[in-house]
């Protein structure tokens, strides 16, 4: 089994056709420029002193280095730590010390962040910072070639770091053959050529950036819209006639309240993901019917590298699609079945609700250093538990009804309730919190916060989020504070989250 990275190698042929395209960043590297600059980042790593195995951080806003910091992390046999850069000290200080990570790459804004924790984090030895003279020169002295580390596909090549129901964040082992398989599976399911151009949207620490290297793979042209801003995207859609082009439920409501006539601004896409969270089948098929794009609505994990080990409807599903609820059958190998929330071993019949269970070349090897976690949830014999609740209909089309867990999903991101309610519980006024998801048409859902205060006190909405911009990443911040005198739970200690969403779902986000 090769290093992730030796596609580079091979797609070396495709010369001076582009490969990346960052237009904010003003910067584009074609193939070749690609393999040269991530050999060039891959000798400087291996000069710091980074070897096989080494975890590494990359603390940086979406960019083209972003990726280029990925492969070559990649093609010395390390293991990538993606870090998303709104996090706070706190959550990123976690995350540096349980990876044992022994570099972080960073820019100024996040060097400034890391230098208050390396006294706190044992194992790290050193920070490179982007955009420096000093890294810029280093750089234009290191050798432009380095042949890839020979990796197994058991090898580690990264920790997807997600969050738990107790609140600590796991790191997803994922190994060179989960993301081997990753990358063939996405490319069958959009039919990725190299003629394709990729508008990629997501967070470069999401795991979805997956399709972006996919795209590579297939010899295709990556264009990288740092994060998501309507205007903008409908015109790179127009400038550089992307073919492939990555969406979520917000990016797809978005579009169907634009003005009659942008469907002419969209007419070179083929395909649109979908992905990270439920796509409403009102909002599906009212775009659908409109724009004719067909949607990719794919289902995997972090532990799956989405489809790597997950299921999507296909364009050639659509005749079939009419309830535009289901996320589609398998991918490549991977295997699916529904079986019994409280068994595992015992399966559920077609048409019958129960945990959705994944098994194949995509799954991670694991939670790192987290046995008992692990223990819950990769099955012995391979298959993984979701904690999605679906079933599979005669037609073998999986549709998602339900959580196991209480997490919110908010335009892809997931936020665990117990995670947030540990930080809002320390503010002064706070006696008693419950975070819990409401649905919306825009984000999929959001989190809201119903709060028991401490006697004689007043909180505004505001107040508590000014609060905890200071704690927490930004889309972890409750939307809408509601008051009560007692918290909904059985017998005084279980908290029934399920009546609050009855309660308190039908009324403005404020």
């Amino acid at each position: 089994m090769a290093n992730c990275t030796t596609f580079l190698d091979v797609n070396l042929r495709l010369g001076d056709k582009m490969a990346i395209i960052h237009p904010a960043g003003k910067i584009s590297y074609t193939y070749r420029e690609l393999l040269e600059n991530v050999c060039r980042m891959g000798n400087l790593l291996y000069d710091n002193g980074i070897g096989r195995g080494d975890r590494v951080c990359i603390f940086l806003p979406a960019s083209a280095d972003y990726i280029l910091w990925y492969l070559a992390i990649w093609r010395i046999g390390a293991v990538v730590v993606p870090l998303n850069n709104v996090l706070r000290e706190s959550e990123v200080l976690y995350m540096l010390d349980n990876s044992t990570a022994r570099l972080v790459i960073t820019d100024k804004a996040g060097a400034c962040v890391v230098s208050t924790l390396r006294e706190s984090t044992a194992s790290l030895s050193g920070v490179i910072v982007t955009g420096t003279v000093d890294l810029d020169e280093r750089l234009s002295l290191s050798g432009t070639t380095f042949s890839a580390e020979f990796c197994s596909s058991d090898d580690l090549c990264q920790l997807q770091y997600t969050s738990g129901t107790t609140g600590k964040p796991k790191g997803a082992m994922l190994t060179h053959g989960n993301w081997m398989a990753a990358m063939d599976a996405e490319r069958e399911v959009l039919g990725l050529v190299e003629d394709d151009v990729y508008l990629g949207i997501y967070p470069m620490a999401h795991i979805g950036i997956s399709w972006g290297i996919s795209a590579l793979r297939a010899g295709a042209t990556w264009v990288i819209l740092e994060r998501f801003d309507l205007e903008k995207y409908i015109s790179l859609i127009e400038e550089y006639k992307c073919t492939v082009v990555a969406g979520m439920p917000p990016v797809i409501h978005s579009l169907t309240k634009t003005p009659v006539g942008r469907e002419e601004s969209l007419q070179s896409a083929r395909v649109m993901i979908s992905g990270g969270g439920p796509l409403h089948p009102g909002i599906w098929k009212e775009f659908y019917l409109r724009f004719r794009i067909p949607i990719v609505n794919a289902y995997g994990l972090s532990e799956t590298i989405v489809v790597g080990t997950g299921t999507a409807i296909r364009p050639d599903d659509y005749a079939d699609a009419d309830e535009f609820r289901s996320v589609g059958t398998p991918v490549g190998f991977s295997e699916v079945k529904i079986v019994d929330v409280n068994d595992p071993s015992v399966e559920s019949g077609p048409n019958e609700d129960g945990e959705i269970a994944l098994r194949g070349p995509g799954v991670a090897q694991g939670y790192w250093k987290m046995p008992e976690e692990t223990a819950e949830v990769f099955m012995h014999d391979g298959w993984f538990l979701t904690g999605d609740i679906g079933y599979i209909n005669s037609d073998g089309m999986v549709s998602i009804t339900d959580r196991k867990k209480d997490m919110i999903v908010m335009s892809g991101w997931k936020i665990f309730p117990t995670e947030v309610e540990e930080v809002l519980i320390k503010h002064p006024k706070i006696e008693d919190i419950a975070l819990f998801g409401c649905p919306d048409d825009h984000c999929g859902e959001v989190p809201v916060a119903a709060v028991i205060l401490s006697p004689g006190e007043e909180l505004s909405p505001e107040e508590l989020k000014v609060w905890a911009k200071e704690k927490l990443a930004g889309y972890k911040i409750p939307r809408r504070v509601v008051v009560l005198d007692k918290l909904p739970r059985v017998s005084g200690w279980k908290l029934l989250r399920r009546n609050l969403r009855d309660c308190f779902c039908d009324e403005k986000i404020l």
